[in-house]
């Protein structure tokens, strides 16, 4: 991070104002504070932070109690607590209904809030909810345990409340609203519902930053941003601020299976960081002591840098994108594998591969590309979906991938 000089003085809406930067976090300290906020809410203790639990609750409390310490104002409905309750129908055919009358399952958001005195105001969330003991969601097999979801998403909480102690000693020309949501894993409960019930005026807002699993970063330090088409300012950006030299891997589409698409849907701009898929999503093993926490500070770092670079930007111009999964082909049978979402060269790379699934049965291994699937050549993950939809249960076909630069082939039976 840049080293800041202790005092500035800044000019905001008519008002000059003298910052102080002594009590600006160190990097030790902001590492420090990465591992104790990470390993606190993955701890057994909390059960896995499924939403309307005790352990969700006491994630929300622990949330609020840092927001206080940093100075942020509350800004929920109740303090820093936005609380909500979800009546999940009986009907498999009717969608939940989200709101704060009826009976069913209650969360709460925890919003907190720096008031510059601005006339924008940009957006940093992540969920802090997770599966609790599984159940539907979980890709474990065997007996019910507890999902205590480091990565998934203590991280991009942890890297939350890391911006909040960061941005609070920098001077900038927008306000900040940052939001821990719950009831991601079910639905975007959490996100949808402040969107639709914004204790802000969503007019004010510029753009949303959305960290969702951001823990394990990997050794060509890969970070995935989504929602680059957004808005035409974003792209420009990323490289100026890269001063640690990270594999920037970019998607245009602002929808995507976590928080960011409920601002989306809005008309907002948004960005999604991710630092990829791996064996332990959704699984038990999700455990604390797998963080990259140095890597999770070069992602937090890099996102403060980036919100330094886009605060000196007019208010950025909101373009529609393409959904990514709104063509996405149907398929009825599954190789059983973990694509390699950060993957960005020819093929489809496997970054896990799962017990008693075709893919094991065929003696396919993490780190393989596939490259030919019967007639379709694989190019990326969207040929790859094309492909496997050309299949029905009880077909086998030939897959041809690359090993350790050496081209081979397999019978898979689906």
């Amino acid at each position: 991070m840049n080293q800041k000089s202790s005092y500035f003085l800044l000019l905001i809406s008519g008002a000059l104002l003298t910052w102080s930067c002594d009590q600006a976090p160190t990097e030790q300290e902001l590492l420090e504070g990465l591992k104790t906020d990470v390993s606190f809410l993955a701890a057994d203790a909390l059960g896995g932070r499924a939403i309307g639990t005790e352990g969700e609750q006491k994630a929300a409390d622990y949330l609020a109690e840092q927001f206080e310490k940093i100075g942020l104002e509350p800004k929920g409905t109740e303090g820093f607590f936005q609380p909500f309750t979800v009546s999940k129908p009986t009907n498999p055919h009717e969608e939940a209904v989200i709101g704060t009358d009826g009976e069913g399952v209650t969360g709460r958001n925890v919003v907190g809030f720096i008031n510059n005195n601005a006339e924008k105001t940009i957006v940093i969330g992540a969920h802090f909810d997770h599966l609790g003991m599984g159940g539907q969601g979980s890709l474990h097999r065997g007996d019910s345990a507890i999902h205590n979801g480091a990565d998934d998403n203590a991280s991009g909480t942890a890297a939350l409340v890391a911006l909040a102690k960061t941005l609070s000693h920098e001077p900038h020309s927008s306000n900040f609203l940052f939001i821990a949501f719950s009831g991601e894993e079910n639905g975007l409960w959490g996100s949808n519902y402040f969107v639709k019930n914004p204790t802000i005026e969503l007019s004010s807002v510029n753009f949303m930053i959305n960290m969702d699993m951001v823990g394990r970063l990997n050794a060509e330090k890969t970070l995935a941003i989504n929602g680059v088409g957004t808005s035409p300012t974003f792209a420009s950006a990323f490289d100026l601020v890269n001063s640690d030299s990270l594999k920037l891997v970019t998607s245009e589409s602002g929808v995507g299976p976590s928080d960011h698409t409920s601002f989306y849907l809005q008309d907002l701009p948004v960005l999604h960081f991710f630092t990829g898929q791996h064996e332990d999503y959704h699984r038990p093993s999700d455990d604390s002591e797998l963080i990259n926490y140095e890597g999770l500070l070069l992602v937090v770092n890099y996102i403060d840098r980036l919100v330094d670079q886009l605060d000196q930007e007019p208010k950025l111009a909101f373009t529609k994108t393409k959904d990514s999964s709104g063509d996405s082909p149907r398929f009825t049978v599954s190789l059983g594998v973990v694509p390699d979402y950060l993957y960005d060269g020819k093929g489809m790379r496997i970054d896990g591969v799962s017990e008693d699934k075709p893919a094991q049965a065929a003696g396919l291994l993490k780190g393989d590309v596939i490259l030919q699937m019967g007639d379709s050549t694989i190019l990326d993950m969207m040929s790859y979906m094309r492909a496997l939809s050309a299949f029905q249960k009880g077909d086998s076909t030939l897959v041809s991938f690359e090993r350790a630069g050496s081209k081979l082939e397999a019978k898979v039976k689906f």
